[in-house]
């Protein structure tokens, strides 16, 4: 099966020779305390932050999944109520998750073919931390870095993006923003099972200023842990091996952005040719790498019945549009070869 599933996605076909070389080298039964282990995992960060483009003082850590960030952000960071701008599912699950570990997170919801104004940021405390969804894989909305960077000039707020399905496919403005996750099975091109969590040095004086260590996975405890190349629990080992081979694999970030780019452009421009309706309407607030597709909830599923027998995975709708959409992943693992054979398949079924 050819998948366009944004997530778990596909993985780059060179993770199966990555699987055996791990093995084989003995580092996946490594103890997490080890010396192999600790060049391993400072390596892996080195690489990341090197392809990625990441400041120099910004600092990474890994945990379980982009939803523990949630948690983690949660209970390290916010100390008076939080506000989260969002226009779907993931945004507003990140926000009702914050309430009920802080009792205190606020919404401003905008539309999905909108993007959000910014007055509003004037009116907030100095303390109080804006959440951001830099691509909101529900709906295939973006905000570009232009909204990013004027939101931070207009206001000193902690800043944090979920970037699950952007980061590692696009360029990401980090200096305007302090707090960026994503998990590694989207864009990443690896399996499911951790995350990357990356704190401003602004952000890390919150965490020092607020003190809190009540649980395993409170922030100091993690990067008390990092920066002595070590985690506070038993990580995902062959997760961070993979990482740091897809890192050294991949080219820099304002390459792979190009090419996310292009077949973004060209996706949208197929399926409009097609008369293919976007859920999307408003190009300003498109998603690069993940793609709605409206439709009937019958045509909907005539699509993507016919596509499985064809032995291509398409994207479920997501949330309130789960039976009148697909989406289509454009991730960095994808080959143009199967984007051909999507849109040949697409064309097939066109009109039908």
């Amino acid at each position: 099966m050819i998948t366009f599933y944004p997530g778990p996605s596909k993985v780059y076909p060179e993770v199966g020779q990555y699987l055996q070389e791990a093995f084989e080298s003995g580092v996946i039964s490594a103890n997490h305390r080890s010396a192999a282990f600790m060049e391993m995992l400072a390596e892996t960060i080195s690489n990341l932050k090197l392809k990625l483009d990441v400041p120099a003082d910004y600092e990474v850590y890994f945990v379980s999944s982009a939803t523990e960030c949630w948690e983690i952000i949660a209970q390290s960071l916010i100390s008076v109520p939080s506000l989260h701008i969002y226009n779907g599912a993931f945004g507003e699950k990140w926000m009702e998750y914050t309430q009920k570990i802080t009792s205190g997170a606020s919404s401003f919801y905008f539309d999905h073919n909108a993007l959000p104004e910014l007055p509003f940021a004037s009116k907030l405390s100095g303390s109080e931390l804006i959440c951001l969804t830099h691509n909101e894989t529900s709906n295939g909305t973006a905000l570009p870095a232009s909204f990013l960077e004027s939101l931070r000039s207009e206001s000193d707020n902690l800043i944090a993006v979920d970037a699950t399905s952007s980061m590692a496919g696009v360029e990401l403005p980090w200096e305007s923003a302090d707090i960026w996750y994503a998990s590694v099975q989207k864009c990443f091109g690896l399996p499911a099972g951790m995350g990357v969590l990356i704190l401003s040095p602004r952000a890390v004086e919150r965490a020092i200023e607020l003190g809190e260590r009540k649980h395993y996975n409170s922030l100091l405890f993690i990067r008390e842990n990092f920066l002595k190349n070590q985690t506070p629990f038993t990580p995902n080992i062959l997760g961070i091996y993979l990482l740091n081979r897809i890192m050294q694999q991949v080219k820099p970030i304002d390459e792979v952005a190009e090419q996310t780019a292009l077949r973004s452009r060209e996706w949208y421009q197929f399926l409009t040719k097609y008369r293919y309706p976007l859920v999307v309407t408003n190009e300003a607030a498109r998603s690069e790498t993940v793609i709605a597709v409206a439709g009937t909830r019958e045509k909907t599923a005539q699509i993507k019945e016919a596509a499985k027998k064809a032995g291509i995975v398409l994207g479920n709708g997501y949330g309130t549009q789960k039976d009148t959409s697909f989406r289509i992943a454009n991730f960095p693992a994808i080959s143009s070869q199967e984007i051909a054979t999507l849109q040949q398949f697409l064309v097939s079924v066109a009109g039908k």
